[in-house]
Formats: C-alpha cells, structure tokens, sequence
C-alpha cells in the first residue's frame, strides 16, 4: 500500500490537534498482554499499541508519552478526561459516545476458563442462574457480557490480570478474559482449564476523542488502515511474539 502523503501544513496543523500540548499522549493498557507489556530487560511498556504509538508520533512530529494503566477502563477514562490524546481500545458502543474508533487493527478472542473438575463444559452451560463469572472491570468483555448475559451474575475484578486470582479465591464459577491472559494465568495457577469455543471477538482498535474533530479521526483511520496493509501490525506481533491475535482485514 503506497503511504499516505499530506502536506507540511497538514501534518502541523493535525499535530497541533492530536496534541496541542506539544506532546502526543497515548494511554497504553498494560492488562492485556496481546497490546503491551513490561519489558522485563528495560521495564518499559512494550508491544504493538507501543509501536504504532511511536510510529504516529514520528509522523506528526511529536514528541511521545506513554500513559500506563492496568484496565481498559482506566485507558478509556483517560482519553475521555484528557489525560491521553489516543488510546488503543476494543470497539464499542458504549465507548464509541464520546470515542472516534478507527476499524479495528487486530482481532482478539474472548474465552471462559473454569476449574479442571467443573461441570460446565460449553459456553451454554455459562449463563444459569446461580453462575458467577469473573470478569476485568469495564473490560471489553465486561461491557459484552453485561448486555449478553441474562442469568449469570458478573463479579468484577479491578483490573483483567487479576481475574483468575478473583476466580480462585472467591471460588467463582467461571473466568472471562482474553485468551492469553487467561492461558498465562491459568498455567501459573494450575487446576484451571480453557473452554474451547470463544464467546466474543474483540475488535482491538485504536481511538480519539471525538472532541478532537472529524480531520484527527479521519486522519487515524487512514493510518490505521495503512499499518494494516502494509504488515506493520503483523510485524509488531511477530517482533513481540504475540500468538492467537490476527490482523484484523479491511471489513472486519
């Protein structure tokens, strides 16, 4: 895909929306590991929200700021209290009132655990009365299951690492989660194991506020976009050996 040319000009004149602080800054969710993690060897935030961070930030011209949370709840309250200037959030409508979402830039799976000797076997079985499910507060899961789930009672965790500590020891029945937060969880807890069908996918995508006007968010679609063909995000998963997320398709 050819790369997007915009003027001088333009490129100024969108920095200064992007960041009229004079620094670019991206709230990165560090509670899910397919986005971003600590690099142990430099204790830095790392992963493919953190590259394409940078990457947008070198082609406005700014200076970048990388703004750490440990929730998707905490990402969202800072790109909607303007504590960040983008964010890397899953779609969704509820978000999507005061967020500008690009198309999405890599697809998630959302999957149940449960103890090795439960009963519950399929993601049917999930929604009865008197199941419980851990969930990470105001995760994308949590805003899906909240409108999904009829009979269940969520229990929320403060962030989605803790959601098979929470599971544990409040002896929940089932935990909900991206799959390899869970998977990594799960194999460092022993006596949990994985259901085999998803019951969502999250469409990972990044965001702005829509305060910041139709030019910033057609400009990070476009770009958005651009890091998909070209196999930008394919590489950055690649390079941070992330497996199970697939880059998301121009329709998905």
């Amino acid at each position: 895909m050819t790369r997007i040319i915009y003027s001088q000009a333009a490129i100024t004149r969108l920095a200064a929306v992007f960041a009229p602080g004079g620094t670019l800054r991206a709230s990165i969710n560090l509670g899910n590991p397919v986005l971003a993690n600590l690099d142990p060897a430099t204790g830095q935030a790392a992963g493919v929200s953190v590259d394409l961070a940078q990457e947008l930030a070198q082609r406005l011209g700014l200076p970048l700021q990388l703004v750490t949370v440990r929730s998707a709840g905490e990402s969202v309250d800072n790109v909607e209290q303007d504590k960040a200037d983008i964010g890397f959030f899953a779609v969704d409508p509820k978000r999507g009132q005061k967020i500008s979402f690009t198309q999405p830039y890599v697809l998630i799976e959302g999957f149940y655990a449960v103890r090795t000797d439960s009963p519950i076997t399929s993601n049917e079985q999930v929604d009865r009365q008197g199941i419980t499910v851990a969930v990470g507060k105001g995760s994308a899961y949590d805003l899906f299951l909240t409108r999904e789930l009829q009979h269940a009672t969520i229990v929320r965790s403060a962030t989605s690492p803790a959601v098979i500590r929470d599971f544990l020891t409040q002896n929940l029945a089932v935990a909900a989660g991206v799959k390899q937060q869970l998977e990594q969880d799960a194999a460092q807890a022993g006596g949990v194991r994985i259901l085999a069908q998803r019951f969502m996918v999250i469409r990972q995508a990044m965001g702005v506020p829509k305060a910041k006007g139709d030019e910033a968010a057609t400009y990070l679609a476009a770009f958005v976009e651009e890091m998909k063909a070209s196999g930008f995000v394919a590489a950055a998963l690649a390079r941070h050996r992330i497996e199970g997320a697939l880059v998301a398709a121009k329709d998905d």
